[in-house]
């Protein structure tokens, strides 16, 4: 399986990016998760930054639109395959600088297209 990057991973076992991890090895996927203020989440390592990531498949996205461009310069250099932006994380700008990149951008979630084999 693919390996899918986590911005925004949080340890609230209520919180969607955690539901998402628990599918996605449930689902065979390997897992990266990007906290810079945990070091892991249910015995997965967590790296503070996109920059610390190579060769990821997808990257799925659970901050808010802010902190995503924030990420912008390490999204375009990590050249995932997609990116996932989960509902409240949508940016257009972000979006246009992926689409001029030929990265593809899914706006939708991550659960529901684990959920329905659309992953």
């Amino acid at each position: 399986m693919s390996v899918v990057a986590i911005l925004g991973a949080s340890d609230n076992p209520t919180r969607y990016s955690f539901m998402a991890l628990e599918l996605l090895v449930e689902k065979g996927h390997q897992v990266k998760l990007i906290n810079p203020r945990l070091k892991s989440i249910a015995g997965h390592p967590c790296v503070a930054s996109l920059s610390e990531l190579k060769d990821v498949h997808t990257l799925t996205i659970y901050v808010n639109p802010e902190i995503l461009e924030q990420n912008l310069d390490a999204i375009l250099k990590l050249r995932p395959q997609r990116v996932i932006m989960n509902p409240g994380s949508e940016s257009e700008k972000v979006r246009k600088a992926l689409g001029q990149q030929k990265i593809e951008v899914i706006e939708g979630c991550t659960l529901v297209m684990l959920r329905t084999a659309q992953f």
